[in-house]
């Protein structure tokens, strides 16, 4: 959702389209929004530029940080190139009363509209920022010799857009879906990356409870994909405490039928209810409606898959399975899910439908393991490069 709006372009008296040798770039337009969780810089010069050609011209062109109470600069995030092909990014800076602080480079999404245009998009944390309230500027400056500077006895020529700091306004977006897109049945993820999708089956459950699970992932800062039983939430997360905390540290929980049937023997209508019953109860307890939904025992044909799609849901398969609802120990489970771990694998555990506590013990070696021969930890949707829609 977009929470700002562009700022109309205001020039310098005398100002014309195309700056002068001795001049500033002139900014024609820029607008600071808010888009779920990142904030999107459009940035529209006067004239084409090159990030690669800017340092060499002596130029920059910064997205100052203000604070909103006084004013002040609190950092600036400024366009560069790196590399030997001049690839565009993101310097950001902290700026105190000794001035401009080490430059680290940005997480961001940057693309070119135009010859003279730019987007990036990043999150606030890139900033220095959390989901709170700011002020904005651009800064285009101009510092070698011929330049005259706007201010006597400044060394260099700027120019700041909109004249005026720009207040932004941010609020902490909250995941309320994902949507689909891409194969109906899905076994495991693209193989030419270096993911791996940990999920859960059958929760939430006391034995051990639903927030060991999510604790455990927390500390370790592993991502997983929960597929819920729709009659287990009112019984054992009432008040979906669990299933925010979920989402909160940054899970993707998924539909796993209201009573765990085997689906495939089901009237379609009946079909229909088991998945619909489980996405209201998850979405009377934290506003998310799942996209990704998982058939008990595996269970599916062509028409269930065509039917979850048609309510919104893809089928969630997977391609590695320790077993271990069948409790065959810490040590087998372990072992089972390493030795078969593969790029783009879905591994399919159980955090419910019996007591769950070898599943729980054996996560913290296999994400060690795994890690250390390079995997990075994704839900199903990031495996899948699935949209989420915030609010």
């Amino acid at each position: 959702m977009l929470v700002a709006a562009a700022v109309p372009a205001t020039h310098p008296a005398g100002a014309t389209g195309a700056a002068a040798a001795g001049e500033p770039f002139v900014v024609s337009g820029s607008s600071l929004v808010q888009d779920g969780l990142d904030l999107v810089w459009n940035l529209q010069l006067a004239k084409p530029f090159s990030p690669s050609a800017l340092r060499g011209e002596h130029r920059t062109l910064c997205l100052l940080i203000e604070r909103p109470t006084n004013g002040t600069v609190a950092g600036q995030a400024c366009v560069a190139a790196r590399g030997p092909r001049g690839t565009p990014t993101l310097l950001y800076q902290r700026v105190t009363a000794a001035g401009p602080g080490p430059a680290s480079m940005m997480t961001a999404t940057i693309t070119r509209s135009s010859s003279s245009g730019w987007t990036a998009s990043f999150q606030p944390s890139q900033v220095g920022s959390g989901y709170r309230p700011l002020r904005w500027q651009v800064i285009s400056t101009l510092s070698r010799r011929g330049c005259t500077p706007a201010v006597p006895g400044r060394s260099r020529c700027s120019l700041l857009f909109p004249a005026e700091p720009a207040p932004l306004r941010l609020h902490t977006p909250q995941l309320v879906g994902c949507a689909p897109s891409g194969r109906s049945e899905v076994f495991s993820g693209p193989s030419n990356e270096r993911d791996i999708a940990l999920t859960f089956d059958d929760g939430p459950w006391p034995t051990p409870p639903a927030m060991d699970f999510v604790n455990l992932l927390a500390r370790e800062h592993v991502p997983a994909t929960f597929f819920e039983i729709g009659e287990h939430i009112p019984q054992f997360d009432a008040s979906g405490a669990a299933e925010r905390a979920m989402l909160a540290e940054g899970d993707m929980i998924g539909d796993h039928t209201w009573s765990h049937p085997e689906m495939t023997r089901l009237s379609t209508a009946a079909q229909e209810s088991e998945l619909e019953r489980t996405v209201a109860a998850i979405r009377q307890r934290t506003g998310f409606t799942p996209c990704l939904w998982r058939p008990p025992y595996g269970a599916v044909d062509p028409q269930l898959v065509s039917l979850a799609r048609s309510l919104g849901m893809l089928t969630i398969m997977w391609d590695v399975d320790p077993s271990d609802w069948a409790l065959p120990g810490t040590s087998v489970i372990y072992l089972r899910v390493v030795s078969a771990a593969h790029d783009g694998a879905i591994v399919i555990q159980h955090f419910g439908g019996g007591p769950r506590y070898e599943t729980l013990r054996a996560l913290p070696s296999e994400i060690s393991t795994l890690r250390a021969r390079g995997y990075r930890f994704v839900t199903v949707a990031q495996l899948l490069g699935l949209k989420l829609i915030y609010r």
